[in-house]
């Protein structure tokens, strides 16, 4: 039963009904007793809203589509036409709280050009939330671009079919849908403006939005997807699907944008910014700080795949490999020959892999190493590989809801990076890096993260100094791409500080050991030398215990993962006591005002 709900998760997204604990999609939505009057009208709100409205004007039509008969499909077309799906979603923030989504089966759509839209990535995101809590007098407005896929003509225009049972019956009756069915029980429309599932709505609405931003001023970076910037006013932008995220030194620039938008765009304003991609901002603008996380995410997951509460407190998110200490012979890992699982149970692990992984992208980097070593197994995992899913789970389920914060800092990149030699299946070794933002220093404090990276290094390692020498090839070619960000978002950069904790793989970079005959480092150790000798890094030693990349290297045991999570990650307490302070300040500058 377990699986057979897990499945259907991962083909729509479900409505949980409180009463049962069930989950029901759309259709056993629109059929339920209890439910069906509810979603009916949110339905035909939905077919309302693409088409041409609904009677009494409760909603106004946007022409993406018109229901038409089978036989007014072009013949040359006939092969290209799609499903329709659907998307329940509760939207308790929304005036419209039961939310319909009528989307496209876009893996039937033929489109003929490029598909791709360039969107700001979680790495660019947290640079954007550093930069306004660094720069002088910055403060942060987020937008919400209402409809944003709905209104952009399609030159070439698409084609569904959609069962008659799926239509309310009050659209059915409105359009006269039986009128025009075909004998095999559907309705067929043609697609004229974007909508969401089509391919290419994306690019189409942002071609748009770049043509009508054009002739204000604004312009997407041709090297950083998602970032915009003015020609002439200190305002920058973020762009995220339909969701904008601003950086504003005076707001009469952000408003610049606002009025902009509103010209052809309606859109929601959040002066508080607390809302972006799923996260959950606070703002201390007085002492210059951000904090960011996700409540209620991981309870979410854990209800999703109905994981039990553990009895008892789960410290790490992965069994602990224990080394042999002071052992002549170091054996590598046996082979893992417990029974494989079935379909149904990797669709399982593949989906709570999913799941995570954006959490863990996002904000939680404690779990990225469990899950980095979970998926070189999810595509033909094990009965053990379903323990350690437990396990993960287990510690998600009794770990506090990770949160990050960021200080304002000179913008500074710095990286610790490090490597676990030999310790992965097959004699892989693992390569590990911090990212963050601070000060010229000598020796960079410590900042939230803005990317961890934790991952195993494809090739064969044949020494420690060549697993080091990998895992800083991994992190200086992140690191490359993240100084462009920062260059183009305005804070120009010295060369990055990587800090290793091996001598001979810092000595080779740096020309103070020449390696021989080296053919298995030649690439990597070159390629190095070369950006260090250009300016763009400044790769140095300090003890391995001083390296946070460490932590992402290895299988570390319980009481480890306990000692270090604050290095990683703001208490939850912190954040509460940050919020009290913050509401003082309000409550005294308020009381002050009103004297």
């Amino acid at each position: 039963m377990q699986l057979r709900h897990q499945k259907q998760r991962e083909q729509v997204q479900l409505i949980r009904d409180d009463d049962t604990g069930e989950y029901l999609n759309y259709r056993q939505l629109i059929r339920s007793q209890k439910h069906s009057t509810t979603w009916n009208k949110s339905a035909a709100n939905e077919f309302g809203r693409l088409a041409q409205g609904l009677p009494d004007g409760r909603v106004s039509g946007t022409n993406t589509l018109f229901f038409i008969r089978k036989d007014q499909i072009p013949k040359d077309r006939i092969k290209d036409v799609t499903y329709a799906s659907f998307v329940c979603d509760l939207r308790p923030n929304k005036a419209e709280t039961h939310r319909t989504r009528l989307t496209a089966g876009g893996d039937r759509i033929n489109y003929p050009e490029d598909v791709g839209t360039p969107t700001a990535d979680m790495t660019l995101v947290k640079i954007f939330l550093n930069s306004v809590v660094s720069t002088d007098g910055a403060r942060c407005v987020m937008l919400d671009v209402k409809d944003f896929y709905l209104n952009t003509p399609m030159k070439r225009y698409e084609y569904m079919r959609i069962k008659i049972t799926d239509i309310p019956e009050e659209v059915i009756a409105h359009y006269k849908l039986r009128d025009i069915m075909s004998d095999d029980g559907n309705v067929y429309c043609e697609i004229r403006k974007g909508m969401y599932g089509l391919p290419q709505a994306g690019i189409i609405a942002q071609d748009l939005l770049q043509e009508r931003l054009a002739k204000v001023g604004y312009h997407q970076s041709q090297i950083i997807p998602g970032l915009w910037k003015h020609k002439t006013r200190n305002i920058c932008f973020t762009l995220v699907v339909d969701d904008f995220a601003i950086r504003y030194t005076k707001k009469e620039d952000a408003q610049h944008l606002i009025n902009a938008l509103e010209r052809d765009y309606t859109i929601s304003i959040d002066w508080n910014a607390t809302k972006y991609i799923g996260l959950t901002i606070d703002w201390d603008y007085v002492k210059r700080k951000v904090y960011i996380q996700m409540p209620g995410y991981l309870a979410k997951a854990l209800q999703r795949f109905k994981h039990p509460m553990p009895t008892k407190q789960q410290n790490s998110p992965h069994p602990h490999a224990v080394p042999n200490y002071g052992v002549k012979v170091q054996y590598s890992t046996a082979e893992d020959d417990s029974p494989p699982l079935g379909k149904e149970d990797t669709k399982y692990i593949q989906a709570v892999v999913g799941t995570l992984l954006y959490y863990g992208r996002a904000v939680d980097s404690t779990i990225l190493t469990s899950l980095s070593a979970i998926a070189t197994e999810q595509a033909k995992p094990t009965q053990k590989t379903m323990m350690v899913i437990k396990q993960l789970l287990d510690y998600c389920a009794t770990q506090e809801d990770a949160i990050i914060s960021y200080r304002a800092s000179k913008m500074i990149l710095a990286v610790h990076s490090d490597a676990g030699y030999c310790n992965e299946k097959k004699s892989r070794s693992r390569a590990g890096g911090h990212f963050f933002l601070t000060d010229d220093e000598d020796n960079p404090r410590n900042n939230g993260a803005i990317l961890t990276t934790a991952a195993i290094i494809k090739a064969v390692m044949s020494s420690a100094a060549e697993a080091e020498l990998g895992a800083l090839y991994l992190n200086a070619r992140e690191a490359v791409y993240l100084r462009q960000i920062l260059t183009e978002m305005g804070h120009p950069q010295p060369r990055t500080p990587i800090q290793t904790d091996n001598s001979t793989a810092e000595g080779v970079v740096n020309n103070k050991i020449q390696p021989k005959r080296t053919k298995a480092m030649d690439m990597r150790y070159h390629w190095l030398r070369d950006r260090e000798t250009q300016g763009q890094f400044r790769i140095f030693w300090r003890p391995g215990k001083t390296n946070l990349a460490d932590y992402f290297t290895k299988h570390h045991p319980p009481a480890h993962h306990v000692n270090v999570r604050s290095e990683f990650l703001t208490r939850v307490k912190d954040l509460a006591e940050a919020r009290r302070q913050k509401q003082e300040q309000r409550q005294t500058t308020f009381t002050s005002a009103k004297s």
